[in-house]
């Protein structure tokens, strides 16, 4: 009765959830109702696919199609709207909701020409020559690893013949939990693995835990700490505040490889509202998780939210960006997510893009 009564709680939150983002759909194409000071252009995605002309910059009318998923750690491009730095910018904008897992595909498509998304997540695409280049790291944070109170799951080598759920084999919570037993000497090959990676859904995450159909799960903020406080789960490893990885940078922004090389200035223009926009929510938590719960950008409890927003590090910075994928890269290589063959310096320097008129790191 008591996992019936907690998986029922978890699907009421991740129904909340599920609603929002429906309501949010309904408008892809626009900023929320609420947020008339973005600029956004209110075309429909289909209708915008084909890139701005020259004729369109010079005239202003210039319209730079964002894609974003609706997660707490979009802070940045949520206050980048309500909080006016994209006008502030003179950019005029057109938010794109996506569904989970397809803003790789969004871009592929030409359907977006702008993002928000994990640093480490964007490497192996990268490599297979997907048309971006970064242009800032936004923050640090956003994935978990969860156990059982009473797992005996104490260090990394506990996890030697064990199970982990996690969303997906490509996502960032799995490839936090490989770095972290990799570099603790457990052998997370994909030829050789001392550890178990099964694919589970976010929803079923946490009952597949409870249950003991893994030992441990792997997952992104809000959801696991949602999951931790309904289930009364240890969280074991938290790379917003566990060393080094608490100093690494998680999130990032980019652009489509045809905008930082034909419309430098409109990359740089997105890039400096969302810098300043994240270093706005370093200083404000309380305030940004009010309004993002208000405006329906994300579900779940504002105070909550904010206690999760507080451990990340929301310090803007082009160069900290470039590092991290340096130490990160070598790592996915050595645990079999990237290819061997892959020159990670060639990558790195190719995956980025220092534009003219921008701090180094933004306060």
């Amino acid at each position: 009765m008591l996992n019936v009564k907690k998986k029922g709680r978890f699907l009421a939150l991740l129904l909340i959830f599920t609603l929002a983002v429906a309501l949010l759909s309904a408008c892809s194409s626009s900023t929320p109702a609420s947020t008339p000071s973005s600029g956004a252009d209110t075309t429909t995605p289909s209708s915008s696919n084909a890139t701005p002309s020259s004729s369109d910059k010079a005239n202003g009318d210039f319209v730079l199609r964002i894609g974003y998923g609706g997660s707490l750690c979009e802070a940045p491009l949520h206050m980048a709207v309500e909080k006016g730095f994209f006008e502030e910018e003179g950019l005029k904008v057109e938010l794109i909701k996506l569904a989970p897992g397809t803003i790789f595909d969004s871009i592929t498509a030409n359907q977006i020409d702008a993002g928000f998304s994990l640093l480490a997540s964007m490497i192996q695409p990268l490599s297979n020559g997907l048309p971006i280049k970064i242009t800032t790291g936004l923050h640090t944070g956003c994935d978990k690893v969860l156990v059982k109170s009473d797992s005996g799951i104490k260090e990394p080598k506990d996890f030697i013949g064990k199970k982990v759920g996690v969303p997906s084999f490509t996502s960032s919570p799995i490839i936090y939990a490989k770095r972290v037993l990799a570099d603790n000497g457990v052998n997370v090959t994909v030829q050789n693995p001392q550890v178990e990676f099964i694919v589970y859904s976010t929803t079923d995450l946490p009952l597949a835990l409870e249950k003991g159909a893994v030992d441990a799960i792997a997952m992104n903020d809000p959801t696991a700490t949602i999951a931790a406080n309904e289930y009364g789960f240890t969280i074991l490893y938290d790379s917003a505040i566990d060393e080094p990885y608490n100093e690494q940078y998680c999130c990032s922004a980019f652009v489509r490889e045809n905008i930082a090389e034909d419309y430098p200035e409109i990359a740089a223009k997105y890039t400096r509202a969302m810098q300043k926009a994240s270093a706005y929510v370093a200083k404000n938590q309380d305030e940004v998780t009010r309004i993002q719960v208000e405006k329906k950008w994300v579900a779940g409890d504002a105070e909550t939210n904010a206690r999760v927003l507080k451990t990340f590090n929301y310090i803007p910075s082009v160069q900290g960006a470039y590092d991290i994928f340096g130490i990160v890269a070598p790592q996915l290589q050595a645990v079999g997510m990237l290819d061997a063959d892959v020159d990670v310096e060639a990558l790195r320097k190719n995956s980025f893009v220092f534009l003219e008129g921008l701090p180094e790191e933004f306060k």
